[in-house]
């Protein structure tokens, strides 16, 4: 499991010279924005929506890979970094959801709710779970760009 959810993202001019951005990681999706920025603004949205639909379709998220060149790094929503974490830790277990409510001591259908990219979780109710599954949350601040 990667241990951050920041991904590079690829940006190019299209032939309307709007800013199109990517992440190579996934494989598909694209977003775009008149300037750079605005790119970037909506690049975040996408990133989150990569990082849902991979969970909702019950696959591993791509390990965020090193760019070279220009690349920027995109970093998700705080509430889908913390769903992404419980994830991947989650399905590097093999359990089941059954086994994994029984170990946190809560209803399956918390766990699925825990699971679920579309459904709020309060985040110190992820960092309970990750825990129990012998994860540490740590939160790093940095200038933003």
């Amino acid at each position: 499991m990667s241990d951050t959810f920041n991904y590079r993202a690829r940006i190019e001019r299209d032939e309307d010279d709007r800013y199109v951005v990517a992440f190579p990681d996934f494989g598909w999706g694209a977003t775009d924005g008149a300037s750079r920025e605005e790119a970037l603004a909506e690049a975040r949205d996408l990133l989150r929506e990569l990082i849902a639909v991979t969970m909702r379709e019950g696959k591993d998220l791509p390990k965020p890979s090193y760019a070279v060149g220009r690349c920027p790094l995109v970093v998700p929503p705080v509430p889908i970094a913390l769903k992404a974490a419980l994830y991947g830790a989650f399905r590097e277990t093999g359990k089941s959801q059954r086994g994994f409510a029984h170990d946190l001591g809560v209803a399956e259908s918390e766990v699925r709710r825990m699971l679920n990219p579309d459904h709020a979780t309060k985040s110190a109710t992820i960092d309970r779970a990750l825990r129990q599954l012998g994860k540490l949350v740590s939160v790093t601040v940095g200038k933003a760009a």
